[in-house]
């Protein structure tokens, strides 16, 4: 018989066994307002194995036991490698096998990457640390496409959709991964700085051998394959894929120092490495390795907006379920005034975060297909989004923790480990001023992207006066004072996200929402926390439109 003091009543049930997809309505409308309805049911799919009890276990058990470096085999010869748990591979073959890190690539047309990016937001929710490598390996087929021999013998590896985690030869494995090394020591985001040099082996230039001294501060997923590294010669910083492997199958001299020890993030492992004359190839032109990368650079950065879009809407999706079923003086929470405020608000940010997201991802699919003007929207609005919708999460993590209360201080909810993530995507591939300077490099050296932004953005104009003002008032704000353009950076980016989200909504989102929205953001109804809405909002109309059922 069990004691009455132990009977469980007025707790909210596990979100788990559920679909993620299908149970997130803007993001459903998003994949077929943005031209990817044909992969619906590949998206409902992932959902489902990605909102999985077992899935979600295997995110919690890769954190619960992070990745051990083994720097010497029990012989004392250097191996440099990583060990991982098992949830940890299986994560990555759900991943690889679902083409997260290939799709855009493999079966390229009018929405791929909007496809992909709906994808990714499963296998995020459930965990966030395989988006990695998985990033990085969908990213770097742009820069190696600067090399096509070496394209030729890589691009299928890391396209194949076989993962294979073993630290052997690419040549003996079914697929590959790639990774990235860039900042150093001294130099951080300013990698012109960096000190890392390349000696040629046969005469020097693109695709030909080199070897590689140096140090990186900072190597994402040091397991993956081959790397794509900056690294100094003659003519400047320049670019080169290094292997783990050298081409006669001999370990390369890539040598792991130690692992990070990171806030969060810690299923993956981040580290700090040194090349010993490492064989690696050039890839594009001599002296223009920051040209050459930063194709790779964009793309991770879209992820980074994408994965910080999954932790809002897992975020919501916890705090919505777990007022549902708690109750407190006399009702459930949700149906407190208060705690609507507090939900709408949050489910506002995170419809208004997808609906921008998926937009953006739409501007990949149209740019690939010679698109000048999507292009250009691309262009800007990658730092702008990934600054703006990556700086609001870890606000919007904390206030969904909050809602949980002490339940969800407790490790076992879950919510400390997405807040943990919440920062890391405003740091990864650029923090937010080095956004802000690229918004801002762009708006000077291709003023067109600029242009279409805006041409956009007024495409909602004379819907809502509130968005009109703003963008005008905005678009003043611009113009005037362009000594102190980059001391207003972070306000002038964060108007032009607002902007550009206001009028997604306005244009395709929910009423209520899109309401609210402009009446909180945009016309300055709204205080300096979430919850702070004004009344006469339709509150009840929003949470259900983010209630995970």
């Amino acid at each position: 018989m069990v004691s009455p003091t132990h009977e469980v009543f007025n707790q909210a049930q596990p979100l788990e066994d559920l679909n993620l997809f299908e149970t997130d309505r803007p993001l459903t409308e998003a994949l077929v307002r943005e031209g990817a309805g044909w992969a619906s049911e590949r998206a409902s799919e992932m959902g489902g194995i990605c909102g999985s009890a077992e899935v979600l276990r295997l995110g919690a058990e890769a954190n619960d036991f992070p990745p051990e470096l083994r720097t010497f085999d029990r012989y004392g010869h250097r191996i440099d490698e990583v060990e991982f748990h098992p949830a940890w591979h299986r994560l990555m073959e759900i991943g690889i096998s679902h083409e997260l890190h290939s799709l855009p690539w493999t079966d390229p047309g009018p929405g791929a990457n909007v496809a992909r990016a709906a994808l990714f937001a499963q296998l995020a929710q459930a965990e966030a640390g395989v988006g990695c490598p998985i990033s990085m390996t969908y990213s770097v087929i742009p820069a190696l496409r600067h090399q096509p021999e070496v394209a030729a013998e890589w691009e299928p590896r890391f396209l194949s959709t076989v993962y294979d985690g073993a630290l052997k030869p690419a040549t003996d494995k079914p697929g590959a991964l790639a990774g990235m090394a860039m900042t150093e020591k001294q130099g951080g985001s300013d990698v012109r700085a960096n000190t890392t040099s390349a000696a040629a082996l046969n005469g020097g230039g693109p695709g030909a051998e080199y070897e590689v001294t140096g140090h990186k501060w900072f190597c994402s997923a040091p397991m993956c394959d081959a790397f794509l590294v900056l690294a100094q010669t003659e003519s400047g910083l320049s670019c080169f894929l290094m292997p783990r492997f050298t081409p006669d199958g001999e370990l390369n001299r890539f040598h792991i120092q130690r692992l990070k020890d990171k806030l969060g993030n810690r299923s993956n492992a981040s580290s700090e490495v040194e090349f010993d004359r490492a064989w690696a190839r050039m890839i594009g032109e001599e002296g223009r390795g920051v040209r050459t990368i930063i194709e790779m650079v964009g793309h991770t950065r879209l992820d980074c907006a994408i994965g910080s879009m999954a932790g809002m809407r897992k975020g919501v999706a916890e705090a919505i379920n777990h007022t549902t079923h708690r109750s407190a003086f006399g009702r459930k929470l949700v149906e407190q005034p208060l705690m609507e405020n507090v939900l709408a608000d949050l489910a506002i940010e995170s419809e208004a975060a997808t609906a921008s997201v998926m937009r953006l991802a739409r501007a990949y699919d149209e740019a690939a297909d010679g698109d000048a003007g999507a292009a250009m929207v691309q262009r800007i609005a990658t730092p702008v989004l990934k600054y703006w919708i990556c700086k609001r999460s870890p606000w919007h993590a904390a206030e969904s923790l909050e809602c949980l209360g002490g339940n969800g201080y407790a490790e076992e909810s879950g919510m400390p480990r997405l807040f943990r993530e919440s920062p890391l995507m405003s740091i990864w591939e650029g923090s937010g001023n080095v956004q802000c300077l690229d918004a801002l490099r762009a708006m000077v050296k291709e003023p067109e992207s600029t242009e279409f932004l805006f041409s956009e953005i007024d495409e909602a104009r004379g819907s809502d006066q509130r968005l009109d003002e703003f963008t005008e008032k905005l678009k003043r704000d611009i113009a005037s004072s362009p000594e102190t353009l980059e001391t207003r950076a972070r306000r002038i980016v964060e108007g032009m996200a607002l902007a550009f989200q206001g009028s997604l909504l306005v244009r395709h989102g929910d009423q209520a929402v899109a309401d609210a929205f402009c009446a909180s953001r945009l016309a300055g109804d709204w205080g300096g926390a979430f919850g702070t809405l004004p009344a006469g909002i339709e509150y009840r109309a929003i949470i259900d439109r983010s209630a995970p059922v």
